[in-house]
């Protein structure tokens, strides 16, 4: 079942977009079997969950970070993480980068923007965004880069008002783009869109989506 899900979803997907297996709560049975389906890059959101997986599973996968990140916790995965999605403050950042020069590494990093309505959801304001990138602060961290930005809509039917969340995102993206960023800074991911909305993410910009339940079916809440 695992196979035929993620073979579906990648022959709808036009080239140049990234899926990101969403695992969280996964057993690794699960994961091998998409795996073996050729699967290589793999979300979870919560560190411990994801070492324990990857100290379990072939050593050739992508590990993303996709949940909130509490920094204290950054230490853990610093190692091996390829990229961390929901950075929502600047002293994560720091943290990251601290992580991960002891590692001699540098850390691929997405600013989590607020995009959605809801009060519920992380995230930083655009005029935030632009604040983080252009800080002296900033420019001096030598050990993270920031590749994109990530959003996560409003969990809704409503289509037009989906469509103008991740719009906004992918205005705010293009426009950095296009300004002199800073050696840490080189935009190229736009990460939106899950199981019940990446086809209108994909049409609104997005070229890395976080598929879980399309793929693996319902979450498994793990005691």
């Amino acid at each position: 079942m695992i196979k035929e899900n993620l073979h579906r979803i990648q022959q709808t997907l036009s080239q140049g977009i990234t899926l990101v297996a969403v695992s969280k709560t996964k057993p690794i049975a699960d994961l091998q079997e998409a795996y073996d389906a050729g699967q290589r890059i793999f979300g979870e959101n919560k560190i411990q969950e994801m070492v324990d997986k990857y100290d379990a599973l072939p050593k050739d996968i992508q590990w993303h970070m996709i949940g909130h990140l509490q920094s204290n916790k950054v230490k853990y995965m610093a190692h091996f993480v390829s990229l961390i999605h929901g950075v929502d403050k600047f002293k994560t950042l720091v943290e990251i980068n601290k992580q991960a020069q002891k590692h001699n590494r540098i850390i691929d990093c997405l600013l989590q923007a607020k995009i959605a309505k809801e009060d519920t959801k992380f995230g930083l304001s655009f005029e935030e965004i632009a604040s983080i990138l252009t800080s002296p602060e900033f420019s001096e961290l030598k050990n993270i880069k920031i590749v994109g930005f990530m959003g996560m809509a409003t969990f809704t039917e409503d289509q037009q008002q989906l469509k103008e969340e991740f719009g906004s995102l992918k205005k705010i993206f293009d426009s950095q783009q296009q300004k002199s960023n800073p050696h840490n800074c080189q935009l190229s991911v736009l990460s939106m869109g899950m199981s019940g909305d990446y086809p209108l993410a994909i049409e609104n910009g997005s070229n890395m989506i976080r598929v879980g339940s399309s793929i693996f079916g319902n979450r498994n809440y793990l005691v």
